[in-house]
């Protein structure tokens, strides 16, 4: 499992909500409430559909083949419906890993 699938599946699972929680309660912005508060904005901005296309492919683990015939649509449907969230989810690790590195070299 990739890191992306792992940060997905933690997410919408709602582990990563009660790990961050129990990680930071100190009401700063940590990198781990950066990325829970980053997906979540990113997820709640998804359409149902497309929401749906990445739990089958991240969550149930399905190929995009899989999806596909499922939903009636061509794989690359699903990708252009799918890829543009998960190059978000990317960013948002890539950010918090930054941040991270900086708060340690700064102490």
């Amino acid at each position: 499992m990739n890191n992306i699938e792992f940060n997905i599946r933690l997410y919408l699972t709602g582990v990563m909500k009660s790990w961050t929680d129990r990680i930071d309660n100190t009401g700063k912005e940590t990198p781990q409430r950066f990325i829970l508060n980053a997906m979540t904005e990113l997820f709640d901005s998804l359409s149902e559909d497309n929401l749906e296309l990445i739990r089958l492919r991240y969550m149930e683990r399905l190929t995009l083949s899989e999806v596909a015939s499922r939903y009636l649509l061509n794989e690359r449907t699903v990708r252009n419906h799918t890829n543009p969230a998960i190059n978000q989810v990317k960013e948002i690790i890539k950010k918090a890993t930054e941040q991270a590195q900086h708060a340690r070299e700064v102490d």
